[in-house]
């Protein structure tokens, strides 16, 4: 009796849908941009959103991540780093039921325009500040998901040597610079940035030939190297109080 009564009181399961949303950075015009689509479809057509979509039946995850960025952008996703960054299953997250949605992070030097397609009308490289100071809206739960891609990239190129991947080779050690403020939103002392980097074995490789620039002293270029990891770590902590050192020294 006991077990009937268990089996009455069991409930079925309940009815979920799986999809992939990517965030996808790059840096363009020296600032950081995340790749963006203008919904074509309902619900929340003609919004701003990350782009994605659902998995089909016998589809792997990360194969479904790179279906959709093709399809809905006509970027290819083979030479991006890809990797998945956090599932988002809040009921109520999705007005057409409950769907949850595993998020992938990719990211790359300069890269294509995109070229809408499927269910998106648009799709556009748009600066990254423009969605954190509310200039632009994002449909769903979007604007967290990018929010917390941004977090794992900042943290990732403190520790790692990830944010050469955002350099086209050969590249200069200015060029680095550039990526880490882009990325982490604060000016970086040239001197001090070159000593670490440089201090850093494997991070960067110099190939032996210089870029001439317009004005001044031509700089040295390099490709990246084999180290993975950064040791000590590049932390924009570090980086913001050697800044307001140098900054002290000059008032």
């Amino acid at each position: 009796m006991a077990m009937s009564k268990a089996v009455r009181r069991r409930r079925p399961p309940a009815s979920l849908a799986v999809a992939v949303d990517l965030v996808i950075f790059t840096v363009r015009n020296g600032r950081l941009q995340v790749l963006l689509i203008e919904r074509g479809n309902l619900p929340y057509r003609g919004e701003a959103a990350l782009p994605g979509g659902f998995v089909r039946d016998g589809e792997a995850l990360g194969a479904a991540a790179r279906r959709e960025l093709r399809e809905e952008t006509g970027v290819g996703g083979g030479s991006l780093h890809l990797e998945q960054l956090h599932a988002y299953g809040e009921p109520g997250r999705d007005p057409r039921g409950r769907i949850i949605s595993i998020a992938y992070l990719a990211f790359g030097p300069d890269l294509p325009v995109p070229q809408a397609g499927t269910d998106a009308s648009a799709a556009h490289w748009i600066p990254v500040s423009s969605v954190l100071d509310g200039q632009i809206t994002l449909a769903f739960d979007h604007e967290e998901i990018l929010r917390d891609g941004l977090e794992r990239v900042r943290s990732q190129i403190e520790h790692t040597t990830i944010a050469a991947a955002f350099c086209k080779e050969p590249f200069t050690i200015a060029d680095l610079r550039q990526i880490y403020e882009a990325v982490w939103g604060v000016p970086l002392d040239p001197s001090n940035f070159r000593r670490k980097v440089m201090k850093t074995e494997g991070f960067v490789v110099p190939i032996g030939e210089r870029r001439s620039p317009d004005i001044g002293r031509p700089a040295a270029l390099f490709r990246r190297g084999l180290a993975k990891t950064l040791t000590p770590p590049l932390t924009r902590l570090g980086s913001i109080a050697q800044l307001l050192a140098d900054d002290e020294k000059l008032t």
